[in-house]
């Protein structure tokens, strides 16, 4: 199983360790171009990162590949399902910001950068690496995080691993952030209508980030032929830590469907 994290965080910021064995599950994740250890690839597309899926799986054997996408890491997990390297997707806080559907529904900030990404993707690719930081990030999700989302996000073990995850990511500096949010924020190069695996998107009732999904997964889910909405209401953006046995389940069993 294939784990694609979200904005700024490096392999590192897994998840679901207390239940993976458990669950027979081998959970793999590797930095994107320019975060982390990867080496960059100016212009890189989605679809290069589904590509590099492709390879990877082939060299290291992984077979019936899985993959989960954790907000900004959204479309990541499901070009890899739309390009057939993935036998199943579970999408957790995020969706694609820039459909039609949502143009009323964002904030003005987001709705502004989300054009931005659109019209003129290298100066939105300019405006993020200006903007991109581990401090800044930091502040954006611990700091500001209240409620549900501020309790997992400041537990000293969780703000330790993020904070590593953060300062791993920035380590080539903020290019690889800026590239991978032009991405997401853009619309994406894919149809999920044409996506045929079976797809779980989880969400959480709580949730309050701008960035995540302005109808937790509705629209989404009405555009993927084989979807499953969870939509868990005492959970927060960070579902993925705080429902983690859940969404791995959902992968592990994905023919149990009604």
């Amino acid at each position: 199983m294939l784990l694609c994290p979200g904005a700024a965080t490096s392999r590192w910021l897994g998840f679901g360790t207390d239940v993976v064995d458990e669950l027979g599950v081998r959970l793999v994740s590797v930095d994107r171009p320019g975060l982390g250890a990867s080496d960059p690839a100016p212009g890189r597309t989605l679809s290069d990162w589904a590509a590099d899926v492709r390879h990877l799986a082939a060299e290291r054997g992984l077979v019936d590949l899985a993959v989960v996408g954790m907000s900004a890491g959204v479309p990541f997990a499901l070009v890899c399902a739309a390009a057939g390297v993935a036998v199943a997707a579970a999408v957790v806080s995020g969706d694609e910001l820039a459909s039609p559907a949502f143009t009323g529904l964002l904030t003005p900030e987001v709705r502004d950068l989300v054009a931005l990404a659109t019209t003129d993707p290298a100066r939105a690719e300019e405006v993020f690496a200006d903007f991109g930081s581990v401090e800044t990030l930091w502040e954006i999700a611990v700091e500001r995080s209240s409620g549900t989302d501020g309790a997992v996000y400041r537990q000293p073990a969780f703000a330790s691993a993020f904070r590593r995850a953060l300062t791993e990511a920035f380590a080539r500096g903020p290019a690889g952030y800026a590239r991978d949010t032009v991405l997401v924020m853009a619309p994406w190069p894919f149809d999920p209508a044409e996506i045929t695996v079976p797809v779980d998107l989880w969400y959480g009732g709580r949730d309050t980030s701008p960035v995540h999904s302005p109808d937790l997964g509705a629209t989404l889910a009405g555009r993927l032929p084989d979807a499953r909405r969870h939509v868990v209401p005492e959970a927060g953006g960070s579902l993925l830590w705080t429902h983690a046995r859940e969404i791995l389940d959902s992968l592990v069993r994905p023919r149990a469907r009604g």
